[in-house]
């Protein structure tokens, strides 16, 4: 049994014998006669009042391109087999190819490095900022003595307990890991459709 849906791609051998096939009016009325039930060859040169012989050529187009199908074979009274046809039944949509696997894997690959490359721009801007939030900040007090503001206490606080598990975690991996995660999710549907589409 033929796919109920046929993806070609311009320029392939069966688009081709299709555009040869439907490049007549005759085709489109042969065509439209079986939309209405099975025929034979008779039967269609009697409907449109046309040579058997011109018939025959659109019928044997059509079948090459796999538009229309054999579905039954009658023979007639002299004992001369008959063939029926009748339309295929199924959906043809012509379009360019969407995409092949070396587009693919360069698209993949070039994301892949961009995600490379903000998370080490991530790991080198991050420590820089920390240093910057860290340091401690001194404010002249009413009697000449320095004192430390309450970020740097605070800092000091942690340093006798565990740190927060939040900040066990490098950021700059943490980003990495995630841009990583996204790109594997979006490959596996990627080779979800292309699969599909088959």
């Amino acid at each position: 049994m033929a796919d109920p849906v046929l993806v070609l791609e311009p320029g392939d051998e069966r688009a081709q014998k299709i555009a040869k096939a439907m490049g007549s009016q005759t085709a489109g009325e042969i065509l439209r006669l079986l939309g209405e039930g099975q025929k034979s060859l008779t039967d269609l040169a009697e409907r449109l009042a046309l040579p058997m012989n011109t018939v025959k050529y659109h019928v044997g187009n059509l079948l090459d391109a796999g538009l229309i199908s054999v579905a039954d074979t009658r023979y007639s009274v002299k004992g001369r087999e008959v063939k029926i046809y009748t339309l295929t039944n199924q959906l043809l949509i012509v379009a360019p190819r969407q995409s092949d696997v070396r587009s693919l894997l360069l698209k993949y690959a070039s994301l892949f490095g961009i995600v490379a490359v903000a998370s080490l721009t991530v790991a080198v801007i991050l420590p820089l900022l920390e240093e910057n939030v860290n340091a401690p900040v001194v404010t002249p007090a009413a009697a000449g003595v320095m004192r430390e503001t309450p970020a740097v206490a605070l800092k000091a606080g942690w340093e006798g307990t565990a740190a927060p598990a939040a900040a066990a975690i490098d950021p700059a991996l943490a980003f990495f890991l995630g841009g990583v995660l996204v790109i594997i999710v979006l490959l596996c549907y990627e080779a979800w459709l292309w699969k599909r589409r088959g």
